[in-house]
Order: structure tokens, then C-alpha cells, then sequence
């Protein structure tokens, strides 16, 4: 989905070039970037729910293009997975989520050059980070809720560590209690989901 770069044109007045201020907020802010091209970063921002969110951050001839790639198109429950994400646009700062020909999930926007400052880089950063994570192990349930309980099944009786499962065992552990509350797992776990049978981010 990514468009083509260009350096950024200079500001009115012989300021900083859009890609030299997005430069500058990304050194600023000490987060892992790329700049594979002139005014091209891709940028990684850490999570909890989801450990990694590769983030696009492209300046173009009137606009600053922002992209990130949040999860793969669902194996189930199509309807409800995307209706989930629709109806969490209607809170979003900045960005949206967006899904391309093969029904992958992202986060998309754009900001004029001359509304792109070392704080609104900053805060469409935070906006993405956020949205992503918040939104991943709902997601997760929504679109994948079958493979997460045959991933389950399948290292259950293997004897091998569910732990990265734990956000989703009220629904994917057939000897957990009924009654358990979906979100008493402990402080701080928040895995993200890598299977044997495929991997939906």
C-alpha cells in the first residue's frame, strides 16, 4: 500500500524540509527507524499485545503518508472482524483502519506538510502504537478464534508452553472454569500470536 517517496521539498522561508523535521521528531523521540530512502521511514514502535508494529512514515509532494501494518485478513467471522474495526474508526485521531486487496488490516493517514511537526509526528505515532495494541487481541479472537484453539490443542498435547496463548485461554482452554473472567491473566501478559500453522499478524 506504501506510495513513493520524495525528499520533501523545503518550507516557505528556508526552513527544515518535512523530511528533515520528521527526521529530527524521530531522533527525538529515541524509537528504531529506517530510512531506506530519501524521506521514506519505516519505524518500529514496541507494544505489549503486539510486540512490534512496522510504521510508514513517507513524505510526498503535498502530503506526509503514514501506514502501518496491524493484521493479516481473518480466517473467520469476517463480517464481525471488520465491523469491530469500522466501529472503532469513529474514535481514531489521525489515522484509520484500512484494508487492502487481500483484506489485510491497516492503519493509514495523511497530514499536510505544512501541519507536520516534531509534535504531530510524535502524536500520530502514539496514536498508531496505541490503536494497534488495543486493538490486536480483539482482533485476534474476532478473525482467528479457531486456529487459537487448535494452536492450543496442538502444543497442549505436546507438552509444550501455552503461555503466549494465555490472553485467550477463557475460549481456547477446554479445562479452564466457565467462570473465570476473560481478563485476569496475569499483570503484563500480553502476547502476541505466532502458530505453528500460521502466523496472523
Amino acid at each position: 500500500m506504501t506510495g513513493a517517496a520524495s525528499s520533501g521539498q523545503p518550507r516557505p522561508g528556508g526552513t527544515a524540509s518535512t523530511a528533515d523535521v520528521v527526521r529530527a521528531a524521530l531522533d527525538a523521540v529515541e524509537v528504531a527507524y529506517e530510512e531506506p530512502r530519501p524521506g521514506a521511514f519505516l519505524v518500529t514502535l514496541e507494544g505489549t499485545h503486539r510486540l512490534a508494529t512496522p510504521t510508514w512514515l513517507v513524505v510526498g509532494g503535498r502530503t506526509l503518508h503514514v501506514e502501518a501494518f496491524v493484521i493479516r485478513h481473518p480466517d473467520e467471522n469476517d463480517a464481525a472482524f471488520y465491523r469491530f474495526l469500522l466501529e472503532r474508526n469513529t474514535q481514531l485521531y489521525g489515522v484509520h483502519f484500512a484494508v487492502d486487496d487481500l483484506g489485510d488490516v491497516y492503519l493509514v493517514g495523511r497530514l499536510p506538510l505544512d501541519a507536520v511537526t516534531a509534535d504531530e509526528v510524535d502524536r500520530i505515532l502514539g496514536c498508531v502504537l496505541t490503536y494497534a495494541d488495543e486493538t490486536f487481541d480483539a482482533a485476534l479472537e474476532l478473525g482467528f478464534a479457531s486456529s487459537i484453539r487448535r494452536e492450543w490443542a496442538w502444543r497442549a498435547d505436546r507438552g509444550e508452553s501455552v503461555a503466549n496463548l494465555a490472553a485467550f485461554a477463557r475460549f481456547a482452554d477446554p479445562n479452564r472454569p466457565a467462570a473465570v473472567a476473560a481478563d485476569d491473566r496475569p499483570a503484563g501478559d500480553h502476547p502476541e500470536i505466532e502458530t505453528s500453522t500460521g502466523n496472523p499478524e
